[in-house]
């Protein structure tokens, strides 16, 4: 069965054209013969060519191989991805080899043994159809790479603090500076940290999230690293790690507070020396990122007590963003509610409606101890329990202790420990339920529980 491919074959010799075509139709699926160059980009535009079978000479009188080298580098500007094949006699080969260090894929001497000639027209045939795949795969991940930071979440606000952090971050995002942002949960640091990237000069390349509280500290280094086959007991495959995946891009570590301080050596190294060593390797891996750290601790506080380097803060907090709670953006709280309204109302194909004026006010009350994503899961909640075309301020209940008279005197500590304790109440113990109430990790809700000693 013939190969599902075109050769082009340019010969000025019509007897070796006519031998040619014989010998090749049974093996590839079309074959085209020209007897001079003249029409060879204007036939490679016609069709879908994969090889060229190109001679070297076509002048009478010349055999300096010049009108070979010429129509060889014709094609490649043409298309890189065709491979070209060239035909040569006996006293061309050192001007061949010169021509294989400039673009071609092999070469073949006259006269020519026909099954060389096929095997040599079929690993060029391959060659170019994978070139071909090549350039699909990356245009793809190109397409891939666009739809997931147009897909990035916005970032709302008009409060002076929230334009205090826009204003930051038109500055900061152009350069390659590390960027630690702080905060309580569910403030939005993940969304500030992908619009930091959505803005950088990395923008056409990948933002790889690593939650740091969400993994065991026995895989923290794997998931970072990479590792090799054999490296530890489960790793039955090579890994790549999230550095070595964000090449060329962004490495958003979220809850950085939570790595291990025999973690934070090794990152602190890479971030260094610009390079990894995956596990179970010696081979240094060179890596090109912008970090983006984000964490809800008392970075002094845990410097203190000896659980962070104070070098590797120096390190990853070029830039501080400090992201406000949201009970200290009162004006932004309606601009986010009418935001996520619109959003849910479209995702559970809702009548578009409208937030009330008395359940705005009654927003604007509550206190958000889970700040922005508290108000996120209250309006998507709202929104599918609500039969009439308009939300209004019955749709929202929040259970007694949190208005502000009451939150007055109550630390964030405090508060997030009652959250905890109450949904654990809720869910009967169940970890992963009340993590999913709380929206966060269960993870990161077993290492609130140790801290708490709840």
């Amino acid at each position: 069965m013939a190969i599902a491919a075109t050769i082009l074959v340019v010969d000025d010799k019509k007897n070796v054209l006519s031998a040619l075509e014989l010998l090749l139709e049974d093996e590839f699926e079309k074959v085209i013969t020209l007897n001079h160059p003249k029409c060879l980009i204007s036939t490679l535009q016609r069709g879908n060519v994969d090889v060229v079978l190109l001679d070297m000479n076509y002048t009478a009188g010349q055999a300096n191989g010049n009108e070979g080298i010429f129509w060889l580098q014709e094609i490649k500007k043409f298309n890189k991805n065709i491979e070209v094949v060239l035909f040569t006699a006996y006293g061309d080969v050192a001007l061949a080899v010169k021509a294989l260090k400039m673009g071609a894929c092999d070469f073949v001497l006259k006269p020519w043994d026909n099954n060389k000639l096929i095997a040599t027209l079929n690993a060029a045939v391959k060659l170019s159809k994978s070139n071909t795949k090549v350039l699909e795969l990356k245009q793809s991940e190109r397409d891939l790479r666009r739809v997931i930071n147009r897909e990035a979440p916005r970032l709302i606000g008009q409060s002076a603090s929230m334009l205090k952090i826009k204003d930051l971050i038109s500055k900061v995002a152009k350069t390659d500076a590390n960027v630690l942002i702080t905060g309580e949960n569910g403030t939005g640091k993940e969304v500030i940290a992908r619009e930091i990237h959505r803005q950088s000069l990395r923008a056409n390349e990948l933002l790889v999230t690593v939650d740091a509280s969400a993994l065991p500290e026995n895989l923290i280094e794997s998931e970072l690293f990479g590792h090799k086959k054999g490296a530890f007991t489960d790793a039955r495959e090579d890994r790549i790690g999230k550095f070595q995946l964000a090449h060329n891009g962004t490495l958003f570590l979220d809850e950085i507070g939570n790595i291990p301080l025999s973690i934070q050596s090794k990152l602190l190294v890479a971030l260094q020396t610009r390079t990894i060593t995956p596990l179970g390797s010696n081979r240094e891996i060179p890596i090109n990122i912008r970090l983006i750290s984000a964490t809800n601790c008392n970075i002094d506080k845990i410097i203190e007590e000896q659980r962070f380097r104070e070098d590797l803060l120096y390190r990853i907090n070029t830039i501080n963003i400090e992201v406000p709670p949201l009970r200290e953006r009162h004006e932004d709280i309606a601009l986010l509610a009418h935001f996520f309204y619109e959003k849910y109302a479209h995702k559970y194909m809702k009548p578009q409606g409208k937030i009330g004026e008395q359940a705005i006010k009654k927003l604007q009350k509550h206190q958000w101890p889970g700040n922005v994503r508290e108000l996120e899961h209250t309006i998507e909640k709202a929104v599918i329990l609500c039969e009439d075309q308009s939300i209004g301020a019955d749709s929202f209940y929040f259970k007694s202790g949190t208005t502000a008279e009451s939150m007055a005197c109550v630390t964030i500590e405090e508060m997030e420990k009652q959250l905890i304790s109450r949904a654990l109440e809720k869910q009967n113990g169940n970890l992963s339920m009340a993590a999913k109430q709380l929206g966060i990790t269960r993870q990161t809700l077993y290492n609130k529980l140790k801290r708490y000693d709840i």
